[in-house]
């Protein structure tokens, strides 16, 4: 194929998607390729995509009747789990009502789907309605390097040429690791697992359960015996009539704790985690209708490639391993559309140069460094760090339930201070020294 693009997007997820969108409508010509059968095809992902972004590649999303979102999250809870026991820390506001949405719960087959119908529309309306293209089908094996500077991709036998790449192909960045920009072997304590139910209700049902309203939703984190011990945490979403329940499991502590011998699999502890009683009448009555599994990155920065660029070729969303939790929510959607606007008006500003070279491509990444995501992966790295402390997945919820089980309990005896209570879950379950570094912990990084 002798035709030359402007740039060639890889990967159809939300961060290829968010850099077509801003492409599209700055009037470049480009590919996006997708090893998909549509966008979203390969991505059996889901949850809650935080910000305000969305809103600037699709304005007024909300008012589609037939949106690629599920539900808006008014609701936010976080829960603390031991064996028998649960205590929640709840917040439900009005002000979440209000548009554009702080987050939204999505289904990224579906959302994918429809965001890829968007960039459509922007090509159709765009000087290159003819030439421009998302290609599903495509699985790319190669960037195709003229010394130091990408100048195209190869897939199968065909050659397509580009004055740029994006690397937008999410967490397995093989691509990533062929140009030399990520190591070939990341770490396994930098890395997770995830493991995801989609359990379908009655629409009512649901809404009811849940105490929603219209499109509203909810969004569930959990600590403590969810994980049966291992590094991680647990999650609960709505969505329009289902809902996503699941867990992320550290693959090192994965590997060491759930040993053949112990027969311990994500599947087995996801099963018991829906066993909970603080989850079992919450699924009551539903019907399993997809199961899935992927890998997702730790939050430590310490994966993220030092550099996001090489001459005429830029990383962004999962493939730059851009992806935190620090306690709050856990973000990586919202960050791979950042960084495939930043990449894309990068991409943009180096066409209007005619300049592709290593240092016009290094201002992304400087941009990068002065937006919101890594701003906040570098102010929180020390929150990441305290949320992968045993102390906090093991002992702290124990901790916790212990006492509320005290306070809560109303017997026909004297009742006992609150601060006896305490005093007795602390000797059970942890130290008041371990409790007095992790408060230092938690204040430094905060």
């Amino acid at each position: 194929m002798d035709e030359k693009f402007d740039c060639i997007i890889v990967g159809g997820g939300v961060a290829g998607l968010a850099a077509a969108m801003t492409l599209a409508r700055k009037n470049l010509k480009f590919l996006l390729i997708e090893k998909g059968e549509f966008a979203g095809a390969k991505n059996v992902s889901g949850g809650v995509l935080w910000g305000e972004d969305l809103a600037k590649l699709v304005p007024d999303y909300w008012e589609e009747e037939d949106g690629g979102w599920e539900r808006f999250i008014n609701h936010r809870r976080l829960t603390f789990l031991d064996e028998g026991s649960s205590f929640s820390v709840d917040f439900k506001s009005q002000h979440f009502n209000e548009t554009p949405y702080t987050g939204v719960v999505v289904l990224r087959s579906k959302f994918d789907r429809w965001l890829a119908g968007k960039v459509e529309e922007a090509i159709a309306e765009s000087d290159y309605a003819m030439d421009s293209f998302v290609a599903p089908n495509i699985l790319v094996e190669e960037i195709l390097m003229e010394g130091d500077k990408a100048v195209g991709i190869r897939a199968g036998e065909e050659k397509f040429y580009a004055d740029s790449v994006i690397l937008a192909e999410g967490v397995n960045n093989l691509l990533t690791r062929q140009v030399g920009l990520q190591d070939s072997y990341v770490p396994a304590d930098h890395m997770l697992t995830g493991v995801k139910e989609v359990i379908r209700f009655d629409q009512k049902v649901l809404e009811d359960r849940f105490q929603l309203n219209g499109l509203s939703g909810m969004s569930n984190e959990f600590v403590g015996y969810a994980t049966r011990g291992i590094e991680g945490g647990g999650f609960l979403y709505t969505n329009r009539d289902t809902l996503s329940i699941g867990l992320v499991l550290g693959l090192k502590d994965l590997r060491e704790k759930g040993s053949p011998d112990k027969k311990l699999t994500p599947y087995d502890i996801l099963n018991d985690f829906k066993n909970h009683p603080a989850i079992a009448d919450t699924i009551r009555g539903g019907e399993v209708v997809e199961y899935s599994a992927h890998i997702v990155s730790s939050g430590d920065k310490r994966v993220i490639p030092e550099k996001l660029y090489k001459a005429g070729l830029l990383v962004c969303g999962e493939a730059a391993n851009l992806l935190m939790n620090a306690g709050k929510a856990i973000q990586g959607m919202d960050y791979a559309i950042r960084s495939g606007i930043l990449a894309a008006e990068n991409i943009v500003q180096a066409k209007e140069k005619n300049d592709f070279s290593e240092a016009r491509m290094k201002a992304y990444q400087d941009e990068l460094e002065k937006s919101y995501i890594m701003k906040d992966i570098n102010n929180f790295q020390d929150a990441v760090h305290m949320l992968h402390d045993p102390l906090m997945y093991q002992k702290v919820p124990n901790l916790i339930n212990h006492f509320g089980r005290q306070f809560f309990s109303i017997s026909n005896r004297p009742t006992r201070k609150a601060r006896e209570m305490m005093r007795e879950s602390v000797k059970e379950h942890a130290s008041w020294w371990e409790l007095v570094k992790l408060g230092i912990k938690g204040a430094r990084s905060l």
